[in-house]
């Protein structure tokens, strides 16, 4: 019997122009996010997710007017995160189209927050991300992209979170981001089974063997950014999805 894992694309915006990044650094240009959008719709995929990686790392207002945009020209289910501090910003990102948002910071500095978002719009909606990193002694932390001191550990935060009512856990591994040599199949296994929640993997996909490899860890989808936008030894940038076939298993 074959399995239908979710296959989720992600699209790293900055300043507003589509990016793509090695190891949470470096973004490299790689088009207009809208025009990324429209050939996903062509290509039906399952979900996206947009992430604005400088909202809250540099304490900006989130762009309403481009989510906007975005959402207008989106066919598939709309997950956005950067920058979202408020319940209206989360009410304001609903009525532009945005089906899931994504927290991150706000979550690590104000966990009351979480319950707070999940009791008003319910657990569906609210997605907490999560940054993981290795220590110089390959021990497993929370890493801040907002450059703030992380206090707890990522199995508290984790479980914290799982209690405040967070409907989805998106794990991200600064490591193996943008570098499509695999994800981090130890890990990702041990948050699978850490929490009851649906876990989204995302950082070093490289092939479909992959997607498949992180959802047999425990993964309820597997999430990709490089995969999805670059082709070839040299990755030039090719919008690419994989097929309905090829995601069976």
């Amino acid at each position: 019997m074959s399995y239908r894992a979710r296959i989720i694309p992600v699209l790293l915006i900055q300043q507003g122009e589509l990016v793509k990044t090695e190891k949470f650094s470096k973004p490299r240009y790689v088009g207009d996010p809208i025009n990324a959008i429209k050939i996903f719709n062509e290509k039906e995929v399952d979900e996206i997710v947009v992430l604005d990686i400088d909202a809250s790392k540099k304490n900006q207002s989130i762009n309403f007017s481009l989510i906007r945009d975005l959402a207008s020209e989106c066919f598939m289910p709309l997950a956005y995160g950067g920058g979202i501090k408020t319940l209206n910003d989360i009410e304001q990102l609903i009525k532009l189209g945005v089906e899931k948002v994504i927290i991150n910071s706000s979550a690590l500095e104000n966990p009351a927050f979480i319950k707070e978002a999940a009791k008003k719009f319910a657990s569906s909606t609210i997605v907490v991300s999560i940054d993981i990193t290795k220590s110089m002694f390959g021990n497993y932390i929370l890493y801040s992209a907002a450059g703030k001191m992380i206090v707890t550990s990522w199995k508290n935060h984790l479980a914290q979170m799982e209690d405040a009512g967070a409907g989805e856990i998106l794990i991200q591994t600064v490591q193996q981001d943008g570098l499509m040599k695999g994800y981090d199949l130890k890990l990702i296994e041990e948050i699978s089974r850490a929490v009851s929640i649906p876990v989204i993997a995302c950082g070093g996909a490289g092939s479909v063997s992959d997607l498949r490899s992180v959802v047999s860890c425990g993964a309820s989808a597997a999430a990709a950014g490089s995969l999805f936008v670059f082709t070839g030894a040299h990755k030039a940038v090719l919008i690419s999805y994989p097929s309905s076939s090829d995601m069976k298993w």
